[in-house]
């Protein structure tokens, strides 16, 4: 006889990742929880058993294939919201040869040669923003540095990146906003989202069709049009979404969450400016403690998975976990919670590991160091406006970042 494990309620607000990722660590290597309007899953609590679940062939990101309460998603309106991130077909909701497919179209988009030649464009735009912050700012008063800067400027290179126009940038952004909320699993939350990904995506496809640029947008296009069994138009749109998506949220995180880390660690600051530190470390040891992306729905049970001898079932969902593999203390020591750039612990899994490792990770990485870089040389007496444990997080189990980062920029 099988029975039903007891679920732990995952908190759809995302209010203290850290503390919920060892409470969960302390019932086992993984356990079953819930999430935002009942959805069952299963969720690895250290980084040893997230990375083997990553890595695992029996473990699908493909929720038509392999996930068993796929044909029932319609009879649960409360779970609408999951489906901005698996009812979508791109490379982040498929497997096999379908996902290897779907990769390659875009894979060469992020090349290291790609990226180093967007290199002078971010130097740019980062400037522009300073400057920008320098001129409106009077002396002492206080800036959020998020809405000014760690924002516009992924914004900005992403929808140069892919040809987006002035006119849908906001738009774009309230949808991105909208998939990463998970505190409202109503049905006219889930209809919003839908609704936009209807409307936004096909917008910025019909622009670029009218109107062909060198841009990421026309290619994908042109592929789709000339080539259509490498993509079809549900996939470009799809991928775009993805693409854009996760090109401006991630790092837009990473760029604040650096920020913030630093100006509360103002002895690893000093060490950064003296050159003890250098600025990979630092956005390392970010993407360690406070992951962009905290937990990522869904992979699923291809047939029954055991990690570290717990059983997950196949065709049940598994939450990719990375805050809690970054602090988990068996890998990173007691003082794993603790931010602490000179560990230079470069293997935690927060842009993924394997087929799935994120592809944008070079842009990301190269724009944070960048951003920080612009910045901390910008303002030298830049220093927070804020207390220890006055920030808030964004309303999201997803997204692990900051809704402001109020600072002074002359200290």
């Amino acid at each position: 006889m099988t029975t039903t494990p007891t679920r732990v309620p995952i908190d759809p607000f995302g209010s203290d990742i850290v503390a919920e990722s060892a409470r969960l660590r302390a019932l086992g290597p993984v356990v079953p929880v819930e999430l935002p309007g009942g959805i069952p899953a299963w969720a690895p609590t250290g980084y040893d058993a997230l990375r083997a679940l990553i890595l695992d062939p029996q473990v699908s990101k493909d929720p038509r294939k392999h996930w068993r309460l796929w044909p029932e998603v319609g009879e649960h309106p409360e779970w609408g919201w999951v489906l901005g991130w698996i009812g979508v077909v791109n490379m982040l909701s498929t497997y096999g040869a379908d996902h290897t497919r779907l990769r390659r179209l875009v894979a060469p988009s992020f090349t290291a040669r790609r990226t180093e030649a967007l290199r002078d464009r971010v130097d740019a735009v980062a400037t522009e923003l300073l400057d920008t912050m320098a001129r409106s700012v009077v002396d002492g008063a206080v800036v959020d540095l998020k809405e000014a800067f760690a924002q516009p400027l992924p914004m900005l290179i992403i929808c140069e990146l892919f040809g987006v126009p002035d006119h849908l940038r906001p738009s774009v952004a309230e949808l991105i906003a909208a998939i990463m909320d998970t505190t409202d699993p109503s049905p006219e939350h889930a209809e919003f989202v839908q609704r936009q990904i209807g409307t936004v995506i096909p917008a910025q496809i019909a622009y670029r069709a009218e109107n062909p640029g060198d841009d990421l947008t026309t290619e994908l296009i042109r592929v789709r049009d000339e080539e259509g069994d490498r993509l079809s138009a549900e996939e470009l749109l799809f991928t775009l979404l993805l693409v854009i998506g996760a090109g401006f949220e991630t790092t837009v995180n990473l760029i604040a969450n650096a920020v913030v880390e630093l100006l509360t660690h103002p002895e690893q600051l000093a060490e950064v400016r003296s050159g003890k530190l250098d600025w990979d470390q630092v956005i390392d040891e970010v993407l360690r403690v406070r992951p962009s992306i905290a937990s990522l729905p869904l992979r699923f049970a291809v047939s029954d998975v055991t990690v570290d001898g717990v059983t997950i079932p196949a065709g049940d969902a598994i939450l990719t976990t990375y805050g809690a593999a970054g602090s988990d203390p068996a890998h990173y020591g007691e003082t794993a919670e603790a931010f602490d750039a000179a560990r230079a612990a470069d293997d935690h899994l927060s842009f993924g590991i394997g087929v799935h490792r994120c592809i944008g990770a070079p842009l990301a990485r190269m724009e944070a160091r960048t951003a920080l870089s612009a910045l901390f040389g910008r303002f030298p007496h830049l220093a927070p406006a804020f207390e220890a444990g006055d920030l808030q997080q964004v309303p999201s189990f997803i997204a692990y970042g900051w809704q402001t980062v109020p600072v002074r920029l002359d200290g």
